[in-house]
């Protein structure tokens, strides 16, 4: 019953480009339903490529072929009604353009701009991420008292999925977190690209899952090069006689002494990617039938 139920919501999505090559991701005009509110939604966003400079005037994205761009709005769309969460701010996202945002498979970096001012990196060689990894996971714990007294689930670091890397020619960091939740079986993966500029800093914070970290780790050369400053905007630009200095060097920007939210929206945003199917849950229905397709069996 429920594969004759959701068959055609499923060629509906199949007819939309489901995980093809970018090129043919979004050349289908013909859909079994267009009126469907998913097709109406992803036909509806524009799908940049090339230069894209971000709102707000510090920074661009160079976005090259095999990934692609959404605006803020876009974006919104789909943290907030494909994916359920309750917040979609944001200065854009970037997909891999092998993925539509609605696949399972799918990954995105979301962008934000932090104003904290000039970061210096005098620290970078000195820091010992050990120690420093011990003291956020004391930190992470501490913090779990109020988690849970507020009906928040409990969150463990369980340690670097990538140890903190910094690159002094090119002014970027990145870094991945292996997260627990309390009350579920896969830990959460929360990887975070950073491109120091004179007033602040451009962040990327992945959505995906820790089995795609191999995934993010091929990708991320590929996307840090997509980031840059506008003129004026770039770290060398910095003039000590008139830019705020942020209060907090290379490990404070790793441990979240100031942004610390950013994470945990971070970590939220992908909590909330795997349980998406609660704002839309005929979704996961057809994913379960398609699965038992794939494997043969059609019965759900």
């Amino acid at each position: 019953m429920k594969k004759i139920l959701f068959s055609a919501l499923f060629s509906v999505l199949a007819t939309a480009g489901f995980a093809k090559p970018f090129e043919e991701l979004f050349s289908d005009t013909s859909f079994e339903d267009p009126d469907h509110p998913v097709v109406v939604a992803l036909k509806a966003m524009d799908y940049q490529q090339g230069r894209v400079f971000i709102p707000g005037g510090q920074a661009y994205l160079d976005v090259p072929d095999g990934y692609y761009y959404l605006s803020p709005n876009d974006t919104a769309t789909v943290l907030v009604d494909l994916w359920g969460n309750p917040n979609g701010d944001s200065l854009g996202m970037i997909f891999p353009s092998t993925y539509l945002p609605v696949d399972d498979d799918a990954w995105g970096a979301i962008v934000s701009w932090d104003d904290i001012g000039f970061v210096s990196d005098e620290d970078a060689d000195t820091i010992d991420y050990d120690d420093l990894l011990k003291t956020m996971q004391k930190e992470t714990n501490a913090e779990n008292t109020w988690r849970v007294e507020n009906g928040f689930e409990k969150i463990i670091l369980v340690g670097w999925a990538e140890p903190p890397s910094y690159d002094k020619t090119t002014r970027k960091l990145h870094w991945a977190k292996e997260l627990a939740f309390d009350g579920t079986d896969v830990n959460t993966l929360n990887y975070n690209l950073r491109a120091l500029g004179r007033k602040g800093v451009l962040q990327l914070n992945f959505v995906a899952g820790i089995g795609q970290l191999e995934d993010i780790k091929t990708a991320l050369p590929e996307v840090a090069a997509m980031t840059a400053f506008q003129e004026g905007a770039r770290y060398r630009d910095f003039d000590p006689s008139i830019d705020q200095v942020a209060a907090i060097g290379i490990g404070g920007l790793i441990a979240g002494k100031v942004a610390a939210k950013t994470g945990l929206i971070a970590a939220a945003l992908l909590f909330l990617k795997k349980f998406w199917f609660l704002a839309f849950l005929p979704i996961v229905w057809l994913r379960r039938w398609f699965a038992k397709r794939k494997s043969g069996n059609e019965e759900v």
